[in-house]
């Protein structure tokens, strides 16, 4: 089972690429972030022919997730418990079945700058939410896949310059340390955990040259609970597609799972 994540940023703006990537990859899940478009705008007539059953979370102009699935999707939820007043639409979970069942949690996790203020209150607020979700869903003891973009750079080490971001929430020790108390529960960051060189990222941002001078960083994660992590069998980052016509600031990051 091959399961990708994608901040697309535009799902309207981007469907071209959108499709060309998924007729070329190939993937069997797909979550996405910043779709940018309500649920009754999402322009479902793009995936037809490519077999994806398709459940949205969206929001106008603004945040939005989606999972697309060729294996189907089962008990949908959308929202983070324990916020009746958040209404950003920020996660979706679903059940997909291949040669077993996998829970998967599409994110988007907020921002947060500038920090300090309302903004990375949020963030950290956010995080404990889905931090005691996160442990909820280990109690289930089956496979389950927390997959999106975090919005977090967990070390040094995933920014080509960790100095230009020593003040931004994206890297601030506060947040780190949320990331890493959901790491600790036992999942596994899988992109670590078969790619340790340097130099691996999934964002550059659009200014500044920042494609062409790789300064990257590593904030699209995809976090397994150890039933998951036992059926990890490989793991890519799609970079080329950055260098393509109209592209995202993210790239795609994938696993596949014996599942």
């Amino acid at each position: 089972m091959k399961i990708a994540t994608f901040n697309i940023n535009g799902i309207k703006a981007r469907a071209e690429a959108l499709v060309d990537w998924l007729r070329e990859a190939e993937p069997d899940v797909v979550a996405l972030q910043e779709i940018k478009s309500t649920d009754e705008a999402f322009p479902h007539e793009i995936f037809d022919g490519l077999g994806y059953t398709i459940e949205t979370f969206g929001q106008k102009s603004f945040n939005g997730v989606a999972l697309l699935s060729r294996i189907g999707l089962e008990d949908v939820r959308r929202g983070l418990p324990g916020d009746d007043s958040d209404d950003q639409a920020r996660w979706i979970e679903a059940t997909v079945v291949g040669k077993r069942a996998v829970r998967l949690c599409g994110l988007y996790l907020p921002n947060g700058n500038p920090a300090p203020g309302p903004k990375y209150d949020y963030k950290l607020a956010w995080m404990e939410r889905m931090r005691l979700r996160a442990a909820e869903l280990l109690r289930s003891e089956e496979p389950v896949v927390m997959l999106g973009d975090y919005n977090i750079i967990p070390q040094d080490e995933d920014a080509a310059k960790p100095e230009s971001w020593r003040e931004d929430a994206l890297a601030l020790p506060q947040s780190r340390a949320a990331y890493r108390r959901i790491l600790n529960l036992g999942y596994t960051d899988a992109v670590r955990a078969r790619m340790t060189d340097p130099g691996i990222y999934s964002f550059w941002d659009y200014q500044a040259g920042a494609w062409p001078r790789n300064n990257g960083i590593r904030i699209d994660h995809l976090l397994l609970s150890p039933q998951a992590a036992d059926l990890l069998s490989d793991v890519g980052i799609d970079k080329e597609i950055r260098g393509r016509d109209k592209p995202s600031d993210h790239v795609p990051v994938w696993i596949e799972l014996d599942a």
